[in-house]
This record gives structure tokens, sequence and C-alpha cells, in this order.
């Protein structure tokens, strides 16, 4: 299933106009939510899912293409992804604090963070998996339930890794595992989008998915002239694949549907 140059342009074409859907936002003061007021889906996140600014073009995080499956009259997306933090340094810089004022009953906050995390060299990013990883992690749930919001755990999105054979090769060592013991043990949902991606990646193959990474040849994006091999970021078409991931994800938990529902 390679990336013709026609869908790389439809996924190009169709972002920015996801972007500028009345369904994404950013967090503000709380107010009392009426009947029919849209339930704000809120991303605490890393450089895979963050907002990206013109100069790192192509590049795009999937919380930017988000709101192509959610923006409707009953959600709003809302993403305070960052690039480089992890569960930790996102914490500690008192980025979760604007989230939590923010949210009312019946919202959602997603939470994804591995990649970053697994820099255990970087004191200010670091956690073990075992340890401060689900204390982190735990933080962002409580904080979520003791507003009446309902926290959704998500594995990190796989990188593109192939070996010799062609077969997609799991990068995140015992972090998903950490993510999906923290969700069964705290009863919240969660959205498997490790195993999703690398399932995807695996159909994919080592050669289609460079259209999907942001792989560039040299010249063919000003922003990267020498050209770029990156495995980790996403080129439009990619981030739209791992967002549609995330709402088929949450369509299944039945997530979505239980908006007032909150807690375990």
């Amino acid at each position: 299933m390679a990336l013709t140059r026609r869908r790389a342009a439809a996924s190009l074409a169709a972002l920015p106009l996801a972007l500028a859907a009345p369904g994404t936002a950013t967090a503000s003061a709380p107010q009392a939510r009426s009947q029919n007021a849209r339930t704000t889906v809120y991303l605490a996140g890393d450089s895979t899912a963050a907002t990206k600014q013109p100069t790192a073009a192509p590049e795009t995080g999937w919380g930017m293409a988000l709101p192509f499956f959610l923006a409707d009259d009953r959600f709003t997306v809302a993403n305070h992804a960052v690039n480089g933090r992890s569960s930790k340094s996102f914490y500690d810089e008192g980025r979760l604090a604007p989230i939590l004022a923010a949210l009312r009953p019946g919202d959602l906050l997603l939470v994804q963070f591995g990649h970053n995390d697994e820099k255990i060299e970087d004191p200010a990013r670091g956690t073990d998996p075992q340890t401060t990883y689900p204390q982190y992690l735990r933080l962002y749930l409580d904080g979520a339930r003791e507003r009446g919001a309902r926290p959704v755990l998500l594995t990190s999105v796989e990188r593109r890794k192939f070996d010799a054979a062609g077969t997609a090769q799991p990068t995140h060592g015992a972090y998903p595992d950490a993510v999906r013991r923290l969700a069964r043990a705290e009863r919240v949902p969660l959205l498997d989008i490790q195993a999703s991606s690398i399932a995807l990646w695996q159909r994919l193959g080592p050669e289609a998915t460079q259209g999907y990474f942001n792989w560039l040849e040299p010249g063919e994006s000003p922003n990267y002239p020498d050209g770029l091999q990156d495995n980790t970021h996403f080129q439009p078409h990619g981030a739209i694949e791992v967002a549609r991931l995330v709402a088929r994800e949450l369509a299944a938990q039945q997530v979505k549907e239980n908006r007032a529902t909150c807690g375990g």
C-alpha cells in the first residue's frame, strides 16, 4: 500500500481544514456545561502528537489531525501536547495545571507519553517504567477524575523500525506494558496505539512507511534542504492515519458514547 502523490496531496489538503474547524480549542476557564454543550477532548503528550510550527513542515503531530475525526457538534479538541516532553517534564513544568483548571465534568483527558520517558540519561525527563512512570501518569488520572472528567491512557505510537526480514520491531521497551498495567489497575480506558500502529506499519512495510514518517529527499522541503530520515515523527498522511487509529479505538472502547460517565 504505497503512498501515492494523489493521496499525499489529499492529506495535505485535508489537514488545514481540520485545523480550521471549530472543533479545535485551547484550555480556558471552565464554565457550567449546558445540556447540549460539546465535550472537550484534551490531549497531553509529546512531539508525536504536538502542533507544529510552519518551520517544521511537513512534520505533523497526530493531535493536529484528531479534530478531523472528532470535530462535530459534540466534541472539541484541545491539543496541549508539546515537543520533547515526558510524563515527568510535562507535569514538572506546570503544563498539566491549565488543563486541569479548564476541565469540566464529562470532558476527556487523553494521556500519551513514553518516547521521552525512555531517555533515562536525562534526569529532567527520564522515568522508570516500573516506578516513576506510572507514578507520574497517576497524577493525570487523579487530576482528571477529581474534576469529574474522564482520563484515557494511550500507549506510545510506534516508531518506524524493521528488521532485515521486513518485520516491524517494537522500540518502547517496558513502557507500553506499564501503561497497560496501570489502565487495568486504575480501571480507565486504554487505547493501545503501540499495538495498532505497529500492526499498521507491518501491513504497509518498510518502503511504504517512509511516506508516513518524515522521510524527505534532499531539496524536497525548504525546511530540510539536505533531506531527512526521521523514523519517529510524521508527515501529514501518517499523522492522519494515527489520528484515525485513536478515533477508532475511542469508538471501540465506547469512550465517546459515555459522555456522562466519569471516573474509573
